[in-house]
């Protein structure tokens, strides 16, 4: 397959460009590097600096490399995903996780590519109703995050029954851990996520974490999620491209473990390493009590089986974040 990934320097992006090549795929990374890194694509990948929201960015790209060889598939990881942030900054989380998307969608049916796979989220699903989320239940988002998430799905089942697409829609939420290889893995001066602050906080790069709120409906007050590793979560991407170019047929699918931590559990299992030091302190706005992922239709449809757990996402995690101290 020739992809196209957009947002393929990011977190991301960059682990799918790597499953991608390990599987003997032809890789074009198209990313305009406002959160992700130059030195994580991968050295087959070709690479161009580019906006998604920048029609003519993306005419560029498709241009050159369409007159070589059209794109079999298009992965799209190109979004804004901080929840608080988009409470706080909502048009611009609107202006590039749907604009973006659709001049992505403008551009590859002016070029004729027909399939497209796209990273969303569980945060659709709002505040469940039930204890784990499946793929055809309820869908209100809490947070302008997930509503422009959900707003990029319609757009794209519309486009795609429009124009005889194809589409892989992926669902999933705290993703964590990194590239056995540690050559890449989460790197960023601002995380927000819960597993890499805890592993920063226990390797003594923060002094004290933050445990938004312990009064939620849960096993120990705190909110509980389900956790993938980066990895397992690439290999589903690759997965989904050859099964939507193969049958000609669209899919939406949850990736996830079919399990949850909570905060104070995944504290626990970082203990396992070092103390963590952390402070109780007020809710977040637009954080849900729990939030888990079935996996039963990624397994049926895909064959996809998540290889890592909870202890190799954390292990992995510390590894990675153990080099970038060795190199500083």
């Amino acid at each position: 397959m020739k992809i196209l990934v957009i947002g393929g320097a990011g977190y991301i992006g960059s682990h799918a460009v790597y499953e991608l090549i390990r599987d003997n795929n032809e890789v074009v990374v198209m990313d305009n590097l406002s959160t992700g890194d130059r030195n994580f694509v991968h050295r087959d990948a070709k690479f161009y600096l580019g906006d998604i929201t920048k029609k003519e960015d993306l005419v560029e790209v498709f241009r050159i490399e369409c007159a070589i060889k059209p794109f079999d598939v298009v992965m799209h990881f190109a979004a804004k995903l901080i929840v608080p942030e988009s409470m706080k900054m909502p048009l611009e989380y609107y202006h590039n996780n749907v604009e973006g998307v659709r001049l992505m969608l403008e551009v590859m049916t002016e070029f004729n590519i027909r399939n497209v796979v796209f990273s969303s989220t569980a945060a659709v699903y709002g505040n469940p109703t039930k204890y784990i989320c499946e793929e055809d239940d309820y869908t209100l988002p809490i947070n302008p995050y997930g509503d422009s998430k959900l707003a990029s799905e319609r757009m794209i089942k519309w486009v795609c029954s429009a124009f005889n697409m194809n589409y892989c829609i992926f669902r999933y939420f705290n993703v964590a851990g990194a590239d056995e290889s540690l050559e890449i893995g989460l790197n960023k001066n601002n995380l927000t996520h819960l597993i890499p602050i805890a592993v920063q906080t226990a390797l003594g790069i923060k002094d004290k974490m933050k445990v938004f709120g312990d009064d939620y409906d849960t096993v120990d007050g705190t909110c509980v999620r389900d956790y993938i590793h980066v990895s397992d979560l690439a290999i589903a991407h690759v997965l989904g491209a050859k099964y939507i170019l193969n049958n000609n047929k669209s899919i939406l699918v949850n990736l996830g473990s079919n399990d949850g931590y909570s905060v104070k559990q995944i504290i626990d299992e970082v203990e396992k390493y070092a103390h963590v030091n952390y402070e109780i302190v007020s809710r977040r706005e637009g954080d849900p009590a729990k939030l888990i992922a079935s996996n039963d239709r990624a397994k049926s449809i895909l064959g996809w089986i998540p290889k890592y757990g909870i202890d190799d996402i954390i292990r992995t995690d510390i590894e990675y974040r153990k080099t970038l101290i060795n190199n500083k």
